[in-house]
């Protein structure tokens, strides 16, 4: 046997639908769209929260709480372990942040978190330090300055 005398099964591949090509097809005029309606018009989807006349779950459950959204000051976050790229003693503010692309967009709170550890002494400025981040920068032999918006 050779592999010149392999066939492929009967219907081992369907034929795609041809649709639009005449009514001997099967599929011509409408296209399996069926007369008129929004379904049988070009542009149409369904809605993915529409549930076939039915009330649509958002509408049956009632409205609750409260989002801060709108109101809420966007804070940039940055651990102390990213600080220690920057040489000793060196000044490290929201701009020398931004040069070394630690923080990217619009900037309009800066906050120091606590994760990892520092290894060199550094005076550091941000809006709003954690306990632990002021901590670690202190004992590293930094100084933590706050910085008004």
């Amino acid at each position: 046997m050779n592999l010149t005398d392999v066939k492929t099964s009967a219907n081992a591949h369907r034929s795609r639908k041809r649709i639009g090509r005449g009514i001997g097809s099967g599929k011509g005029k409408t296209s399996g769209r069926g007369h008129k309606g929004s379904k049988s018009r070009a542009g149409y989807s369904r809605k993915m929260t529409y549930e076939g006349g039915q009330m649509p779950l958002f509408r049956r459950l009632p409205k609750r709480g409260f989002s801060n959204a709108r109101w809420a000051v966007p804070v940039t976050v940055i651990n102390v372990e990213d600080l220690n790229r920057f040489p000793k003693d060196s000044d490290v503010g929201p701009n020398e942040l931004r040069g070394e692309g630690l923080v990217k967009g619009q900037l309009v709170r800066l906050k120091v978190l606590g994760r990892g550890e520092l290894k060199t002494a550094l005076t550091v400025r941000a809006h709003a330090f954690s306990a632990s981040a002021a901590r670690k920068i202190v004992e590293a032999g930094g100084k933590a300055e706050v910085i008004e918006a």
